[in-house]
């Protein structure tokens, strides 16, 4: 049996997200990262699908993807500092 091919991009993004879960849970209390976690959960995930189904553009949809995550980890770094 031969194993697929292993992408180090979609996982690299899998432990950023959990770092930055794990991150809001440490730093902000279990609703930051509970909302870290499930929020970009019920963000991401509908809008990757609509972007690979609509426009087959991986780049695009790698892009989205990784922005949403940056723009999650500011969101996170302005409300720890208020």
């Amino acid at each position: 049996m031969k194993l697929p091919k292993f992408h180090l991009e979609p996982f690299l993004f899998c432990v950023v997200w959990a770092v930055l879960a794990v991150a809001g849970t440490v730093l902000g209390g279990i609703w930051a990262g509970a909302a870290l976690a499930f929020g970009l959960l019920l963000i991401l995930m509908p809008l990757s699908a609509i972007i690979l189904t609509r426009y087959e553009d991986l780049a695009l949809e790698r892009q989205v993807r990784w922005g949403l995550l940056v723009i999650a980890g500011l969101a996170l770094a302005v409300w720890l500092n208020r």
